[in-house]
């Protein structure tokens, strides 16, 4: 079990990191985080803010080096950060609508800040790609957006000779993509989610092999299908190595055919190392607000949260994710019974189920998000709530009418009730907005709930015909629509189409 603890200024000496989002924070030696640069109110930051591990303060060093007159790189967000021995190495990122494509390295021992003449196949100017050490002299950098496109390249830095190399990948490629991650586990290249061409949101997990010269591999790509209660698809997330698993928090997805509205996420997931499956970490709290773009750093047992967005709000809180026997953890239990109550019910209540309710509560969030966004609402029918008739569902000829105009009489409604359904028939889930989402999982109801009673099987053997290799996928959303997932809809509309008299 881990808890959340939030850090309060009393909790440290010096003075916190401003607010941001889009900064990088790396760990140098094991006793020093190293906040620098990020994006706040639309103001692109450049300073350097120092965590100092042991002595719990931060202080901001007087850095020298640059160029222009301005100590260290101009302002910048959405940038890549890594760290060698006692050099972060910094590399792109946006300051305005402006992608950099500038290399800086800064010397953490003397806080002085170098730009770099490199050599070889230099990378583009880009953002929102992401970059990882390769032992402890190179540099791995994935992907990426210049401003009109998503990228897909790989290039490797040498950071003794300054060389950048892309490097050649054949077979098999990922989609391109930015905002995503990629981190080092043994000889391979993990990368995850990000948003790909054409914007959508990703959620698969790929495997580089070939980084390693030692090991004479041919560089290719592996997708890697895991078991487990992966992660859904986002950008903007974090992953963090952490003994044997790495840990996945946050990040940000979209409503998906329903909306382009994005959806924060606070979840935490784990990818087991020895199991290779994913995992949920069981937390005894509340976790922080959802957000995206913000960082998550180990230290020892402990990880560190820091800022980042919520589509609204840039956070400048601090956040502990301990084992419950962390001293942090015991402080706040012992300040906070409650919390070792409501543990102790979840254990009475088994772990799976536990799992289950707080799943539904994260896809009731999700739907109920979009319609406080959007300013409306979706009514569903739930147990015991008779199915209405098409002519007595308001809010269902109210489009009907909307599409093909007002109507007088009763017959001429009923046209109208096939033009809506034929229109939802030939549309496509993504065209769908999010306001016709309840009269038509209301007429999903009446279809199938009609189709069940003349059929004189039983229901299982007609949802399993209808439906083949479904298993009664439409005998459950009958009884448990309100439990209705937004991943489940392509899926419910599909069946919706088959369901729609000709």
């Amino acid at each position: 079990m881990h808890y959340w603890v939030r850090a309060s200024s009393s909790d440290f000496v010096g003075t916190l990191p401003q607010p941001r989002s889009g900064h990088t924070a790396v760990i140098v030696g094991r006793s020093k985080l190293v906040v620098f640069g990020g994006l706040v109110e639309k103001k692109f930051l450049s300073d350097i803010v120092v965590y100092d591990i042991d002595n719990k303060l931060w202080y901001q060093p007087e850095c020298t080096g640059g160029s222009d007159g301005q100590v260290g790189p101009s302002p910048r967000a959405f940038h890549v950060a890594v760290v060698i021995d006692c050099h972060m190495f910094i590399f792109g990122g946006r300051s305005g609508s402006k992608r950099l494509g500038d290399f800086w390295v800064l010397d953490t021992d003397i806080w002085q800040w170098t730009e770099l003449t490199s050599f070889g196949d230099l990378p583009s100017a880009r953002d929102f790609a992401a970059a990882s050490a390769i032992g402890n002299q190179k540099i791995v950098m994935y992907g990426g957006w210049d401003g009109k496109k998503w990228l897909s390249d790989v290039y490797v830095l040498d950071t003794t000779s300054l060389e950048w190399m892309e490097l050649s990948v054949t077979g098999s490629l990922p989609p391109p993509r930015c905002g995503h991650t990629i981190i080092m586990v043994e000889k391979r290249l993990l990368v995850y989610g990000g948003r790909g061409g054409g914007g959508p949101v990703l959620g698969d997990l790929w495997a580089l092999k070939g980084l390693i010269e030692e090991e004479n591999e041919t560089p290719a790509w592996t997708q890697l299908k895991l078991p487990g209660q992966a992660p859904s698809a986002r950008c903007g997330h974090t992953i963090t190595s952490g003994g044997h698993y790495l840990l996945l928090f946050g990040g940000h997805g979209t409503g998906g055919w329903l909306s382009r509205y994005d959806i924060y996420h606070n979840d935490c997931i784990v990818l087991d190392r020895v199991s290779a499956q994913w995992k949920r970490l069981p937390t005894g709290n509340e976790p922080p607000p959802a957000r995206a773009y913000h960082s998550l750093t180990c230290m020892g047992s402990r990880y560190l949260l820091f800022g980042g967005f919520d589509g609204k709000s840039t956070f400048g809180d601090l956040w502990w994710l301990v084992p419950e026997e962390d001293s942090l953890a015991k402080r706040l239990l012992a300040a906070s019974p409650n919390i070792q109550n409501i543990q102790n019910k979840d254990v009475g209540m088994g772990n799976e189920n536990v799992q289950n309710i707080k799943e539904s509560q994260m896809e009731e969030s999700a739907v109920s998000e979009l319609q406080k966004r959007l300013g409306i609402s979706v009514s569903l029918l739930g147990n015991g709530v008779p199915i209405v008739d098409e002519v007595e569902d308001k809010e269902f000829i109210q489009l009907a009418s909307n599409l093909v105009g007002e109507r007088v009489f009763s017959d001429e409604r009923v046209s109208d009730v096939q033009a809506l359904r034929e229109h939802w028939r030939k549309s496509t889930p993504r065209l769908i907005p999010l306001k016709e989402l309840g009269p038509l999982l209301r007429d999903y109801q009446r279809l199938i709930t009609r189709r069940l009673q003349v059929n004189s099987g039983s229901d299982m053997q007609f949802v399993e015909s209808s439906f083949p290799g479904k298993a009664a996928y439409g005998f459950y959303h009958i009884r448990n629509v309100n439990q209705l997932r937004l991943d489940d809809i392509p899926k419910l509309l599909a069946e919706y189409r088959q369901l729609v008299p000709n």
